[in-house]
């Protein structure tokens, strides 16, 4: 299913993330230590895919400010230029929405939270299983962000909650949480139900991010919950 994004600019909290801390076991574990979440040095990474190949090596944000745009600049640690990557198998519907990615995307990290902002003059279309569970849509929805408009990809309150709550019911609750922390985006072409393309490997030009700080909060609850109670030992 396909929602259009609020066309209204959100504001952004420029307030610092609040610290969170889960206890991620029952409590007749013994020995358990809440967990709390840390700052990595690179708050998302981010692939680059044209159809369903991945095109180029994987870029590492560190700065709060990123911008993926269709250009060429080699060096820059706030801008992931499109523009530079060469694909010899690149067909020529790809490479006519690449001409039109122009200014491309902005990614804010502020406060534990992500916006993303349209700068180019073609929509972009997000699909964020945080931001369909804040609206209560369907997880697989795709929001269309028409130029100069934004929207809130990711809260990080909301995630530490979600965690929070999952703790209690065990392994694969927690684990399934790990989809919260991946959010794909297509330029141009847009993917879903209300489209002749129903998946993102049909779209042209297309990233994946993931974020860096959820996945490892999520790795180190998972390894104070210990093993996944399915899993077969190495005697087995």
């Amino acid at each position: 299913m396909s929602e259009d994004g609020d066309t209204n600019t959100e504001s952004m909290d420029t307030s610092q993330t609040g610290s969170a801390a889960v206890s991620p076991s029952p409590s007749d574990f013994q020995d358990v230590q809440p967990v709390s979440y840390t700052e990595p040095m690179f708050w998302c990474s981010i692939s680059y895919y044209e159809m369903n190949q991945r095109v180029g090596e994987t870029f590492h944000a560190s700065q709060p400010s990123l911008t993926i745009d269709g250009f060429t600049d080699p060096s820059n640690s706030e801008r992931f230029c499109l523009g530079l990557l060469s694909n010899v198998n690149r067909e020529s519907v790809v490479e006519m929405t690449r001409r039109h990615v122009g200014k491309g995307v902005r990614l804010y990290y502020i406060g534990g939270e992500v916006f993303a902002e349209c700068l180019s003059e073609s929509s972009i279309f997000v699909q964020s299983p945080n931001c369909n569970q804040r609206y209560g849509w369907h997880p697989a929805t795709v929001c269309k962000i028409p130029p100069g408009c934004n929207l809130k990809i990711f809260n990080n309150q909301e995630f530490a909650a979600l965690l929070s709550q999952s703790v209690h019911r065990g392994f694969e609750a927690v684990y399934q949480l790990t989809r919260m922390c991946t959010i794909r985006m297509s330029f141009v072409k847009g993917w879903g139900a209300e489209y002749r393309r129903q998946t993102i490997i049909s779209t042209p030009c297309w990233i994946e991010m993931h974020l860096n700080g959820p996945l490892q909060w999520l790795d180190r609850v998972l390894q104070q919950m210990g093993p996944h109670p399915f899993t077969v030992g190495s005697k087995s």
